[in-house]
């Protein structure tokens, strides 16, 4: 009797554990699908943070291109095409907006200089000293008006003794940065502002977003990199773009107001 008291006792005891055990194993298991629950939807919900991020940014790129997007050349009456002329009157736009002067004076200055007869590199060195300095007065330039002339005139000598006037003939070259630096004017900020509106017809420098450009987009909260910019456009609103990150950089009141669009 008190053998099988025993064996009842310890049979009892055995199944209790085992039934305690598989509870535990269950719960345990429960619990670790519930982590592994946790943890997805964690990264869900960064996924979902990151599209907000981006689409701020489209946003915000969107206003800037619909409020500030006109290209320096379209604003100074240059239909930008890969053509000797228009390539030659950026290259004076560029020249004269790296001087520090106020860009929209440089803008109008450069249509001045066109409306004087100065359209390309062989109008600009035939036209006296004098022809250019009074078109660079019309247009406001007077600070700088007499050193750019000169600029100019021995500017135009060079692109037609080496290129024949034709800045394709540049582009073809070994190092076409560093012949546009020869032109007398342009330095490494005159450099990239051709460039910044040439990647219109010159796609090999797509993405050219320069320091400035990248200065205007840190202000607007988008990213400071080129590559990552120029995911946010097509190919052909680099230029575009460009152009409105800079004038952003140049201008709290663009920044504001493009903010603001792209709250509303």
């Amino acid at each position: 009797m008190a053998s099988t008291s025993t064996k009842s006792r310890t049979s009892t005891k055995n199944s209790t554990s085992t039934k305690s055990s598989k509870s535990r194993s269950s719960t345990g298991g429960r619990n670790r699908s519930g982590s592994d629950g946790g943890r997805k939807a964690g990264s869900d919900g960064g996924a979902s943070r990151g599209g907000g991020k981006q689409a701020q940014q489209r946003a915000l790129v969107r206003e800037l291109l619909d409020r500030h997007g006109q290209t320096y050349a379209q604003e100074a009456g240059i239909t930008l095409r890969d053509t000797p002329q228009p390539l030659y009157q950026l290259l004076v736009l560029s020249l004269l907006l790296s001087a520090r002067i106020r860009s929209d004076i440089a803008v109008a200055s450069a249509r001045a200089l066109v409306r004087a007869g100065m359209k390309d590199a062989r109008r600009m060195a035939e036209a006296t000293w004098q022809q250019r300095v009074d078109a660079l007065g019309e247009g406001g330039y007077r600070r700088y008006d007499e050193r750019t002339s000169t600029q100019l005139g021995e500017g135009a000598e060079l692109v037609l003794d080496r290129w024949g006037g034709d800045l394709r003939r540049l582009r073809r070259s070994e190092d076409p940065q560093g012949a546009l630096r020869e032109v007398p004017g342009i330095g490494p900020m005159g450099v990239s502002i051709f460039l910044r509106e040439a990647q219109a017809v010159w796609p090999e420098y797509r993405p050219h977003l320069d320091g400035k450009a990248l200065q205007g987009a840190e202000k607007l909260g988008l990213p400071a990199s080129a590559e990552k910019l120029a995911g946010l456009v097509g190919q052909d609103e680099l230029a575009p773009l460009a152009a409105g990150l800079v004038r952003a950089a140049l201008s709290s009141k663009v920044v504001e107001e493009v903010r603001e669009a792209a709250r509303g």
